[in-house]
């Protein structure tokens, strides 16, 4: 059991284009008014495709001490980069498809939210990366990951060569449609799809992924999340995008680096009572059927 957060007020972030889910927004705002739980500005929608612009969250969102979350894992991800440096609860509602991150059904909501006021909650804190798009001495983007950094090509393009190095050391050059670097909790996301591992939520490591890459011995690594990651697109090649959580896009040059490394601030799921992570993966990925 965790020392309880007092939680004061509440964010609530809603899948984008779902009238169910919005509608459970609005009720859930007159719930907690009548329990004098402030809200942390409106209901927000945030853009989940690649190339969406959302717009600009509340800057009261980030005051929040609970996050609700009415959505599937895009919405999710989509809510730790509008809660930059701050690390509140996150209670995911599902209301969307294939869902890791959103533990509970709306059906449990009510009970969930009574049972995090009276402090009797587990965390789940998930680990998550910083990532800096550097042409030359420019620093030209930067952002924090939940799933996963991936450079990748264009359906066209040639192949591509990435250089990498683990603190400043050089691992390879791989020849590749694109690399993948993940969290564990990303695992179960593009690096899953590329072949690479399902590592447990807890681990403290991220895997390198080459997707379907030229060399066939060039296989996923696993590495240790405290190291900084350095990615070198090393040939020029039109149409090659630097993504963060597949939802925020940056096109590269040759000679773009990549800097990663492990963010200062962790994503707080609060977990359903006797969670088993087995369970989750048994029934996603139907093992067994």
């Amino acid at each position: 059991m965790n020392a309880p957060t007092a939680i004061r007020t509440v964010g609530i972030v809603v899948k984008p284009n779902h009238d169910e889910a919005w509608a459970t927004a609005c009720e859930l705002v007159e719930w907690l008014k009548a329990r004098d739980i402030a809200i942390a500005g409106e209901p927000f929608c945030p853009a989940e495709a690649l190339g969406s612009e959302s717009p600009a969250p509340p800057a009261s969102l980030e005051t929040a001490d609970l996050m609700v979350v009415l959505g599937g894992d895009g919405t999710m991800i989509s809510t730790a980069r509008l809660i930059g440096d701050a690390e509140p609860l996150v209670l995911g509602i599902n209301y969307g498809s294939l869902g890791y991150l959103t533990d509970f059904r709306i059906e449990e909501m009510h009970i969930a939210l009574e049972a995090i006021f009276e402090g009797n909650y587990e965390i789940d804190r998930r680990v998550m990366l910083r990532a800096e798009h550097c042409r030359g001495e420019e620093k030209l983007a930067e952002g924090r990951v939940l799933n996963d950094v991936v450079i990748n090509k264009a359906a066209l393009a040639r192949i591509i060569e990435i250089e990498v190095r683990l603190n400043g050391l050089y691992v390879n050059s791989f020849r590749a449609d694109g690399l993948i670097v993940s969290t564990p909790t990303g695992s179960t996301a593009y690096n899953l799809s590329a072949g690479g591992p399902i590592v447990f939520p807890s681990m403290n490591a991220v895997v390198l992924t080459p997707i379907c890459p030229f060399t066939l011995t060039n296989r996923p690594i696993v590495m240790p999340d405290d190291a900084e990651i350095e990615l070198v697109l090393q040939n020029e090649n039109e149409g090659v995008v630097l993504t963060l959580d597949g939802q925020i896009g940056h096109a590269m040059h040759s000679h773009d680096r990549v800097l990663i490394r492990k963010s200062r601030t962790t994503f707080n799921l609060v977990q359903p009572p006797n969670r088993n992570y087995f369970d989750v993966l048994r029934n996603k990925l139907k093992w067994g059927r």
